[in-house]
């Protein structure tokens, strides 16, 4: 995060500086004892545990953002030693989800719910959507509470673009949810966005459980796009064990469960690959280099 002392440098301060560690007594604290994320309101959530570090932050500490604590960061150096091409997967993640905008948009969607968005980057849904119909209507949620504070300052004059703090492993307060439900039309067709976030939903959470609920909620003509790590990737148990350990999930799964989670619905061309091959821009050269192969990603329509 932005904070009092402008510590967080991002990627090459993992890199770099893993060993440092601030000294939070010089730093300005709220009335709660925690130190202020940026100056004036925009400060840390009381509700945040500053000392746990959450996938979201993590992310974005690997992307380079500035949107983090010593602890994300920490881990995010983890995930780095593990598999090295942490930051390269991190962006075509990123680059997959304009290509899979872009589609919806010429399938018609006007209209998206992103699930586990994360904390805001460049080339966000609403950004990629809007930009191709300025009319069309996007809803972040998040369970991350700074990332609710970041995006309701960042989207403070947008209409057309909501941030709810809800948690994916809950289907039902998303899908019951008044800002949800006021703000989207669900008897029309929507895009659902689960990019990067069903590894976070460990075995027992019921992963495709909560994924078909979402998707039986969602209107004829819907689209459910999904990326997920791979256990095709070299060092995938590593770094499944480093997030395990760390962040208590980022589960990697196979092809075959991967696509499990599109389960009656129509998958899309070319069906579940790895993310540079789903619809690229430009010819692929092979072999795919190892960033490349640690998410599996897709897209699929309910008839």
């Amino acid at each position: 995060m932005h904070r009092g002392g402008h510590i967080a440098l991002g990627y090459d301060y993992v890199i770099r500086h893993l060993e440092i560690v601030p000294n939070w007594e010089h730093w300005p604290v709220s009335p709660q004892g925690r130190p202020w994320t940026l100056p004036g309101p925009r400060r840390i959530p009381p509700q945040v545990d500053i000392h746990k570090p959450s996938a979201a932050r993590v992310y974005d500490a690997i992307l380079g953002g500035k949107d983090n604590f010593p602890w994300d960061r920490a881990v995010a150096a983890e995930v780095i030693a593990a598999f090295p091409q942490a930051a390269t997967s991190a962006m075509l993640n990123r680059q997959v989800l304009e290509r899979a905008v872009r589609y919806l948009h010429d399938q018609g969607i006007d209209q998206f719910l992103d699930l586990g968005s994360g904390l805001p980057t460049a080339r966000n849904t609403h950004e990629i959507a809007q930009e191709l119909n300025p009319r069309a209507r996007v809803a972040y949620v998040d369970n991350d509470p700074i990332v609710l504070t970041h995006a309701r300052a960042q989207l403070v004059d947008d209409a057309a673009t909501t941030v709810v703090t809800a948690d994916v492993r809950y289907p039902d307060t998303i899908l019951n949810s008044p800002a949800i439900t006021a703000f989207l039309d669900f008897s029309r067709p929507i895009g659902l966005v689960l990019n990067g976030v069903v590894h976070h939903l460990n075995d027992d959470e019921d992963p495709h459980g909560v994924v078909t609920k979402l998707t039986s909620a969602l209107a004829s003509g819907s689209y459910l796009q999904l990326t997920h790590f791979s256990t095709a990737a070299p060092a995938a148990a590593a770094l499944e064990r480093v997030l395990m350990r760390s962040i208590g999930s980022g589960r990697m799964r196979s092809a075959g469960e991967i696509t499990a989670f599109f389960d009656g619905l129509e998958l899309v061309d070319p069906g579940v690959v790895f993310l540079p091959e789903w619809r690229p821009d430009r010819p692929l050269a092979y072999p795919l280099e190892i960033g490349g192969q640690l998410l599996l990603g897709g897209m699929a329509r309910r008839p």
